[in-house]
């Protein structure tokens, strides 16, 4: 597909990467040419300096023969102008960027009218991801498929848990069927284990399982204790404001530390039920005064990542709480790894990934492409897939024991109208079936990829 992305930075930038990384033609348009120059040269892409809310540059950018426009600027106003005029061009389909909370919400009434195919708000849908996080402390990370039906859910083992030095094998009796083992995290390596595999202490797994049955097994594994009741939220960002409604709405007490005081009277307006502090949110005497360390939850969204990660760590050792970090630059990666951090958002990451799945939904309609797609390794080097059978193949009708597979890869789940099945090597993939996959292969698109 051939896309238009309009803006190149952080959250530009990291949807060019992602969608590059599918093959698709992209090009880049942005008033600053250095931002171009450098996002050209570093992802091999066509760029065009200039303003992507004009005619002669969408023409430029030939935008006639676009599928679809991504408008991710920093003006919500002309991210929507761009997307209304790109489709009088001729552009199939429109995403726009839009952040203000009150735009947000008449969005739904102009769609039709503006041609627009998807308002996102990277925001949003942080906050809706940390509000994930909180209902399931003892969760690191949690990815949701098949609408819903299925997660996978990532811990660390305790070191106490009978899981440690189980064997993979021994976890379908553990857990009666209904959890599968997807990948084991070591160090600095990812693992898809088989049944011989031996789980250790402080490892992190990630299962895949129903809502309902992750809900038990995190109790059995005493990493459930009920989700977050008092939520100290640090930073009060528009994420900030977004996760605040919706814990308050959920019954959880919450209080805001921000520094600005014209941002925590803002807020203090819009958010009746919540506490608003004026301070620095890296003072912490302030934050033992207002007892921060007693809360059950902490979320660290300060515009600094560095400070978040500074008083994350401060916190994990000084407090029991559920801690949510908040990091942009997706290039700490390598130096956070070794951190005791229990959750690590990035906003840009996610709006990325949430637009590259529109992406993938548009052009799934023969074969059996990939329908959702989670990185699950916070090493890069596994994925979780998700494929609809559209079509018969080589790989439908036969029993997976008999299918020659992949290393490395793993039918972790075969969802039947509904009827979630945990493989065995009798089971076969049929048609309209949905399959998740989990591999440390790049670059699968179609089921049949699965075969060597």
């Amino acid at each position: 597909m051939k896309i238009i992305i309009i803006g190149c930075g952080k959250v530009g930038s990291t949807i060019a990467a992602e969608l590059n990384s599918e093959g698709h033609e992209i090009v880049v348009i942005d008033t600053d040419e250095a931002a171009v120059s450098n996002l050209t040269n570093s992802l091999d892409l066509m760029g065009v300096t200039g303003n992507g809310a004009t005619y002669e540059t969408l023409q430029e950018a030939e935008v006639d023969n676009t599928d679809l426009i991504i408008a991710v600027t920093g003006s919500d106003e002309l991210n929507l102008y761009a997307c209304l005029l790109a489709r009088s061009c001729g552009a199939k389909h429109t995403i726009a960027r839009v952040r203000n909370p009150e735009y947000i919400k008449d969005v739904p009434r102009v769609k039709d009218t503006l041609g627009l195919s998807l308002a996102i708000n990277p925001e949003l849908v942080c906050a809706r991801e940390m509000d994930r996080l909180l209902k399931f402390p003892g969760a690191i990370e949690i990815d949701t498929f098949a609408k819903g039906v299925v997660e996978i859910i990532k811990i660390i083992v305790p070191e106490d848990s009978f899981l440690a030095n189980a064997k993979v094998s021994s976890t379908s009796e553990l857990f009666k069927g209904k959890v599968r083992i997807c990948t084991v995290e070591r160090e600095n390596e990812t693992f898809i284990p088989n049944g011989d595999f031996t789980i250790l202490p402080n490892d992190r797994i990630s299962f895949l399982a129903s809502p309902a049955d992750a809900t038990k097994i995190l109790k059995k594994l005493g990493l459930l204790s009920g989700r977050s009741r008092s939520v100290v939220i640090l930073g009060g960002s528009k994420t900030a404001f977004y996760l605040a409604s919706f814990l308050i709405k959920s019954g959880v007490d919450v209080k805001i530390i921000e520094k600005s005081k014209e941002r925590c009277e803002e807020l203090a307006e819009r958010l009746h039920d919540a506490v608003i502090i004026n301070g620095n949110c890296m003072d912490l005497n302030l934050l033992n005064s207002e007892g921060v360390q007693h809360a059950t939850g902490i979320v660290a969204l300060m515009n600094n990542d560095e400070e978040n990660i500074l008083i994350s760590l401060y916190l994990r050792k000084n407090s029991d709480a559920k801690i949510i970090t908040k990091i942009n630059n997706s290039s700490f990666g390598s130096i956070i790894d070794g951190l005791q951090l229990d959750s690590i958002i990035n906003p840009k990451g996610l709006a990325g990934e949430l637009i590259a799945e529109y992406v993938r939904s548009m052009q799934n309609t023969v074969g059996s492409n990939v329908e959702t797609l989670y990185n699950i390794s916070r090493h890069n080097d596994a994925e979780a897939l998700e494929f609809r059978v559209r079509e018969e193949s080589k790989v439908t009708g036969i029993p997976l024991k008999d299918l020659n597979l992949k290393d490395d890869l793993q039918i972790a789940c075969i969802n039947r109208n509904g009827k979630i099945i945990r493989p065995s090597g009798a089971d076969t993939i049929e048609l309209h079936d949905t399959v998740i996959v989990v591999t440390k292969h790049r670059g699968l698109s179609d089921l049949k990829d699965i075969l060597k």
